[in-house]
Formats: C-alpha cells, structure tokens, sequence
C-alpha cells in the first residue's frame, strides 16, 4: 500500500471521474483537475466564488461546480478548457445541483423548492419542473440513465411524477400514500421506485415504473421509523435501518421481510468474529533513532499504531443512550451499504458509534463486527471486490475483506484526520479526505485473496 504526498482541500470536495483517469478537488474558488494516478495538474480553473458542490459529468468530460451563495453554476470541458458555461438563477435563488445521466442537462432546484429548472448544454433550451417537494432526497434516476422520479407536494399531498430523461416529457404522476415523504430511491434494474415516509411514520412504498403501488411495508407505529434504506446491487433484497437500531430486509418476490439483523450491545453468538482495534507501541526501535528525526520516521514516531485482536465473546460495545429531549437523536441505522457481490451488508448502529456490522446476506447472519477505537465517519465497499474501507476521523484507514483485517497508518505530516473516502472505480486505489488535504492511496490488487 502507497500514499501519495497530501494535498490542499476545502469543504470535502473531492471526486474521482467516473472513467477513474482524473480527480477534481477545491480549494476556495479554484477547481483543480488531477491526473488520478500521478496527481500532476492537468487543469486549473476559477470560479466567481467559494465552491460549494462538484460534481462530473457521466462521461467525465464536464465538470459543475455550484456557488448556492450567489445561486450560480458553473460548468467547466476538460476537452476544451476555453469553453465554459455559467448558469445564474438570479433572484430565484439556488439549494441544489446535479447533472443528468447523460451529461448534458444540469438540474438546478431554486430556492423554497419552487421549481427545478433543467438547462441543456447543447441546445441551451429550458424545461420547468413544478411543485418539487423539500426532503432528504428528492431526485432519483434509474441507473440505465432512462427515466427520472421527482417527490412533489401540491395541496398539502405528496406526488412523485416520472419523467422520460431523453426528452423530460411526464411518464406517469401519481400520489403517495405518505404523510410527509421523506425520500425516492430507484432500485439498480430500474424496475421498482422506493417512497418512505418521515421518521414519525413507519412507512416505505414499493410503486413499478407505470406507477402501481406493488407493496406496502410497515414494521411498527407510535415510535420513531425509518432512518436509512438501501437497494441490493442485484434489486432483489431491499435493507431498511430503523431508529430502533434493527434492520429488516425485504425480498423482490413478495416485498415481505425475510430478515431482522438487531445490533445489540452486547454480542454472545461464537460463530461472530469481532475485530477490536487496540494500540500498539511504536515499532522505532530506540538504537536507530537520529536527532533531528527525518520526516517519515518523525511522523511513525509521534503517531500511535494500532492492530486487531480478535475478541473472546460475549463481547460488550459502548453504548450510548441518546438525550430523550433533543432533536435528531444519535440513534437507530444512520449508515448500511451493500458490498458489489451482494454477499455482504455493513451497517452502523448510532447508539454503538465505533462498531461496524457486517453481515453475510447468503446466511442471513451476522459474519463480522468492527471494533474500533474511535466513531466511524464513514465506510465504502470496493466497487470490484467484498472489500471495506473504514475512516474514524484519526490518521488511519481500515481494510476488512474475508480474508482479514487490517489497520493501516497514514505516513503523513502533521494532523490528518480522514472524515470521508471514495474508491477509485477501479478497487485499486481510493482518496482519503480530511477537512483541509487529502491524499490518495495506492493499493497492491494481489493483497487481497
């Protein structure tokens, strides 16, 4: 495993093109495009403001920068860096960007959610979409880049409307039996659109692409619901985590549950291999110390290693018991990710910040837990491979595949506190953010058996 040297960074905006050739990163206002493997700039480019949002398009040619301050987009070519285009939504203001899947339509949302205006890069023609509605997540596209579901509310009722992308005429519209949705999610073979409701109703809604209502799934009432969904890369299990620190998995064929994976405090079952990350001593023996240290053994020094142990069971994890009279509460499945293969699920439970649950979804049972000496900040599975990368907001990133797990130190200088990481399309390297640098790191394909 190789790190590059860090690199300057402002708001986590970090992102690999989808072609995997080229990362763009910010700092302030300036847009700087990477080669990803040598990161040597290819591109610099100035935007009118500090940039909030990045994003590329589809076919990595064009990049949206978003400034929602000014309520203003830019759009940058890699192909042809005279050319830009910038978008001004003036007094209407701007909360949201996103490209189109085919890389030539930007949806911007105005402020108060009035509308989303769709802007075509080639015709340079405008399209309106009414009445969008102000949740969580309210744009969804199917994967295969064809149709796109937007959540609406008119007259005090929620709507979802499906539109054809190629031309973006209406498809179907229809109400939600939702109180105050929450969220849309398409799953992968664009089949099946998922609806929950707010987390003060237990309620998700299974609608086919000509807007029949195919399930209705409730686990409970009068308790907080539904706090995170995910889609199996193969659309046939469906894994919703709840603020009752449970997850319940739904089959494609009936939309009923064949599962309830509980995340409890204290885990008892042998046949579950819990991972805890303890510290280690420095291995500098003192002989080979010179003074003044070089740099990379100055910061292998004065940085603390860490490995795993493999725990005896039962094993009990801190648990924290969210504050009963405060918003938000720390508590339920705030984070759950199916790996590629759809072998395996990872879920974080809020009430038990350091663990990490894997989970074999071929048997249904829990297979591994993480834990770690710190709260997890995020989690990503490799795009190729049941591999998963683990950052606690410390200066290591965390490796676990079947065959193992693994901790590993970032040889850098100073603070490096890594918040956030996003894998190279390829599995073999990924870009560890922190609030102000990031790095990239190099992994060897043949580690991992």
């Amino acid at each position: 495993m190789n790190f590059s040297e860090p690199c300057r960074l402002s708001g986590l905006l970090g992102r690999i093109s989808p072609d995997g050739r080229c990362l763009a990163s910010c700092v302030q206002y300036r847009l700087i495009v990477r080669d990803a493997s040598t990161l040597q700039i290819l591109q610099l480019y100035t935007c009118l403001d500090q940039i909030q949002y990045v994003e590329w398009s589809s076919d990595s040619l064009f990049i949206l920068c978003a400034m929602y301050k000014r309520g203003i987009v830019q759009v940058w070519s890699l192909e042809q860096p005279d050319w830009h285009c910038k978008i001004d939504e003036g007094s209407a203001g701007l909360v949201a960007s996103c490209w189109s899947p085919d890389g030539r339509h930007i949806l911007n949302t105005t402020e108060f959610h009035l509308r989303i205006t769709v802007w075509s890069l080639c015709t340079k023609s405008v399209s309106y979409i009414k009445y969008p509605k102000a949740c969580q997540q309210g744009i969804a596209f199917t994967k295969d880049g064809r149709y796109m579901a937007v959540a609406e509310r008119r007259d005090c009722k929620d709507f979802v409307s499906l539109f054809v992308c190629s031309d973006w005429q209406l498809l179907r519209h229809f109400d939600t039996e939702t109180q105050d949705l929450f969220g849309i999610e398409w799953a992968p073979n664009g089949c099946v659109l998922a609806v929950w409701d707010t987390c003060l109703e237990y309620k998700i809604l299974l609608y086919s692409l000509d807007g029949r209502l195919l399930s209705t799934y409730r686990a409970y009432e009068w308790f907080l619901g539904i706090k995170s969904i995910a889609w199996s890369p193969s659309s046939q299990f469906l894994a919703i985590g709840s603020y009752d620190e449970k997850v319940r998995i739904l089959n494609h064929v009936t939309w009923k549950k064949i599962a309830e994976f509980e995340h409890p405090a204290t885990v008892a079952n042998t046949k579950t291999v819990v991972y805890k990350e303890v510290e280690k001593p420095s291995a500098v023996e003192m002989e080979r110390l010179s003074f003044p240290p070089t740099r990379a053994l100055a910061s292998t020094l004065f940085s603390t290693q860490s490995k795993y142990d493999i725990s005896q069971v039962p094993v009990s994890f801190q648990y924290i018991k969210p504050v009963a009279d405060r918003a938000n509460p720390k508590m339920g499945i705030g984070m759950l990710a199916f790996s590629p293969d759809n072998c395996f699920l990872a879920t974080k439970n809020d009430n038990i910040p350091n663990a990490v649950w894997i989970w074999d979804i071929q048997k249904l049972k829990l297979s591994v837990v993480l834990e770690q000496l710190c709260a997890i900040q995020s989690f990503q599975w490799d795009p190729r491979q049941p591999r998963l990368a683990v950052c606690t907001g410390n200066s290591k990133v965390y490796l676990w595949s079947p065959a193992g797990c693994v901790s590993v130190q970032v040889p850098v200088e100073g603070d490096f506190q890594i918040v956030s990481l996003c894998w190279h399309p390829s599995g073999d390297s990924m870009a560890l953010l922190s609030k102000e640098n990031f790095c990239m790191c190099y992994l060897e394909r043949e580690e991992v058996k």
